[in-house]
């Protein structure tokens, strides 16, 4: 058994970025990815679950209302998800805070407030190598790559692309990614992470600490965690499978047009005589 919740399970989100008595917390996490006119003062919790629409979408997502230091308000839409066509529905998540700032019932100039969209994955949304980026921040650029619009942004963590160990940590952003990405393994607060913060971070995830209710929330929380990570990667070992046969297969039929000997074939594919003769 753990010491600590594992943070990509719903409970394990909420408890430590949901909580009204841990908005700190959220509070000092955000600010490591938000620009310096943009540090948050006061934020608000939404309770996107009570929102009718498309509610069963949106339980692992959070609207958050802020006031930055300089007195702006703007909104950050903060995730955890294992989604298909996830970019998508980041995209779509964007416009429920956006239609809601519109004002019924009087003369609206359509002015908005900046949102903002913060995703936390443990997964990669990235399939090419070579163009993953554990963070990617976006925003909306014209043809010479100058902004266009300024209050519209995105924020994409892959948290498996983080392979910092302790010693590599420099930045309080670092310190965060390592906290989240390694609670639960963590038997004791390691040395570089004894600041107030985390030592705070680290006190609400303990589960030794929680009540019985909670306690049985986390466990159904973990359990369907898991069982969404077996069907991933369910789904990626076939993927992976059928990529290796469709190879084998291709390689086979070469041998064939080649004129090589059945045995020959087996040997080399791993094929049977019956997929080899059927090809």
């Amino acid at each position: 058994m753990s010491k600590y919740i594992n943070p990509y399970t719903d409970f394990g989100f909420k408890k430590l970025f949901g909580e009204e008595g841990n908005k700190d917390l959220l509070i000092d996490f955000l600010n490591q990815l938000l620009p310096t006119h943009h540090q948050i003062e006061t934020l608000t919790f939404r309770n996107n679950e009570n929102s009718s629409e498309f509610a069963f979408e949106r339980k692992a997502v959070f609207d958050i209302h802020c006031h930055a230091q300089n007195g702006e308000r703007f909104i950050v839409e903060m995730q955890k998800a294992k989604v298909n066509y996830f970019k998508d529905r980041s995209l779509f998540y964007t416009t429920f805070p956006i239609r809601e700032q519109a004002k019924r019932g009087e003369a609206w100039d359509f002015r908005l407030t900046p949102v903002y969209m913060i995703a936390i994955l443990d997964f990669l949304y990235d399939e090419e190598a070579e163009k993953q980026k554990f963070l990617r921040s976006v925003a909306l650029k014209d043809q010479d790559g100058e902004i266009f619009y300024d209050k519209l942004h995105f924020k994409f963590i892959q948290m498996p692309l983080f392979n910092k160990g302790e010693n590599e940590l420099k930045t309080h952003f670092d310190k965060w990614i390592y906290f989240l990405k390694n609670l639960d393994s963590f038997n004791d607060i390691p040395l570089i992470l004894k600041e107030p913060i985390f030592e705070k971070a680290f006190h609400e995830a303990e589960i030794a600490a929680m009540t019985a209710p909670q306690f049985e929330q986390y466990q159904e929380s973990l359990m369907s965690y898991i069982e969404i990570r077996e069907v991933i990667n369910t789904a990626i070992q076939s993927a992976e499978n059928d990529g290796r046969k469709k190879e084998k297969y291709n390689i086979a039929k070469e041998m064939k047009k080649d004129g090589e000997p059945l045995d020959k074939i087996m040997r080399y594919t791993g094929l049977s005589e019956k997929e080899i003769n059927g090809l």
